[in-house]
C-alpha cells in the first residue's frame, strides 16, 4: 500500500477530496487495498455502498458514537442512525472550524 495514503478501517469518518461527491461525509465500512465502501444514509445506502478509491477520500476522525461501534462489532445499524450521526459531526467540524 501506498505510505502516502493513510490508514483507513472500517467505522472511520472520510470525506470525499473528488468527484460529484466531493465535500460529503461518510462513514467506511468496507476496505481493500485499494478501494473503500461507503455509506452516508441518503444517497449511499447500505444496501448500495459506494466503492471509492482510497486516494479520493482524506480521513476526518475515527469516530467513537454509538454507531461507529456497531459498525466495528458488526451490528444492525438503520440508515436513519448514520444521517443523524453525520449531520451531528458536520455540525460540530462546523462549530470547530468557524470557533476559531
Amino acid at each position: 500500500m501506498d505510505p502516502a495514503i493513510p490508514d483507513i478501517t472500517i467505522s472511520d469518518v472520510v470525506v470525499s477530496t473528488a468527484g460529484r461527491d466531493q465535500g460529503q461525509l461518510f462513514y467506511v465500512i468496507g476496505t481493500d487495498d485499494m478501494f473503500l465502501m461507503l455509506v452516508n444514509g441518503k444517497d449511499r445506502t447500505l444496501d448500495k455502498p459506494k466503492r471509492k478509491k482510497r486516494k479520493h477520500v482524506q480521513k476526518v476522525l475515527r469516530s467513537e458514537t454509538r454507531v461507529a461501534g456497531k459498525l466495528r462489532n458488526g451490528g444492525k445499524v438503520l440508515n436513519g442512525e448514520l444521517r443523524r450521526d453525520l449531520a451531528f459531526l458536520a455540525g460540530e467540524m462546523q462549530a470547530n472550524n468557524l470557533g476559531g
